[in-house]
């Protein structure tokens, strides 16, 4: 009987700073909080689709190895994420806070003036 070797594993500590920097970048783009209600669910998707529509770009062109190099992807991916950040919609985080500061689930729920859902 033979034994099927195992990879070798790798931790992200042992990775190059670059590339931790990339990962932690895309993270950031996929990983946005839920809404807290089903009327927050359009802003919220619209969001995470554009950010994960820029991490996409930003992983091919990183795989690609464009003579650009894995920095500036990371800028790129971190300036697109700027001009996508999750607003527009209560998340579950800001809910709660509200209900635990006192205030009802309508008042909890309810974007504040000027922001538009």
């Amino acid at each position: 009987m033979t034994e099927t070797p195992t990879a070798p594993s790798v931790r992200l500590g042992a990775l190059p700073p670059a590339v931790t920097e990339f990962l932690t970048a895309i993270a950031d783009a996929l990983d946005i909080p839920n809404p807290a209600t089903y009327g927050g669910q359009e802003a919220h998707d619209r969001i995470l689709n554009e950010r994960a529509m820029h991490a996409k770009i930003a992983l091919r062109s990183a795989l690609a190895d464009h003579s650009l190099g894995l920095g500036w992807n990371t800028q790129y991916l971190r300036e697109r994420l700027a001009e996508h950040p999750p607003t527009g919609y209560v998340t579950c985080g800001q809910a709660d806070a509200a209900l635990a500061a006192g205030k009802t689930w309508s008042e909890a729920v309810t974007l504040p003036a000027g922001e538009e859902q």
